[in-house]
């Protein structure tokens, strides 16, 4: 059974889940350096969900407020061995709903080129290709996608 909770940034479940998110991206682009922009904090987040699998932390993602009735997705992982089990559809569903919540009539988001499963993913859940928006601007590892609500 796959519940998610609004759970607070420096909660240990999510730490670990970023960590993690971060360990799979530095082998998959081959260095630590790969995430343009401001890096998000609990003060720079506005939601923070934890997906969890028979109680075991599985996945995570936020929202963070651009501007008005706009957000972008970040820190959106789930654990390897939780793929291809509805955990991200489900999180991406409850990202969503909260943003809605908030006012939010379209979510933005960036991913990269060493991340084709992520691409496959959003475009399959009805989020379209766009131009880089804000600091991924001019990025040539960046891929920005967004959707209305």
């Amino acid at each position: 059974m796959i519940a998610i909770d609004l759970t607070h940034w420096d909660h240990p479940d999510g730490a670990r889940l970023r960590t993690a998110q971060r360990t799979e991206l530095d082998a998959r682009y081959g260095c630590d350096d790969h995430e343009p922009g401001t890096v998000p904090t609990a003060e720079t987040m506005t939601v923070f969900l934890v997906a969890r699998n028979d109680g075991k932390a599985v996945g995570c993602g936020g929202l963070r407020l651009l501007e008005p009735g706009a957000a972008e997705i970040k820190r959106m992982y789930v654990t390897p061995e939780a793929r291809g089990t509805g955990v991200s559809v489900a999180l991406l569903r409850a990202l969503e709903e909260r943003a809605r919540e908030h006012g939010v009539t379209r979510l933005l988001l960036e991913t990269g080129i060493g991340q084709p499963d992520a691409i496959r993913f959003y475009q399959r859940e009805g989020y379209e290709p766009i131009e880089n928006f804000g600091p991924y601007r001019g990025e040539s590892i960046s891929r920005c996608f967004a959707r209305d609500l």
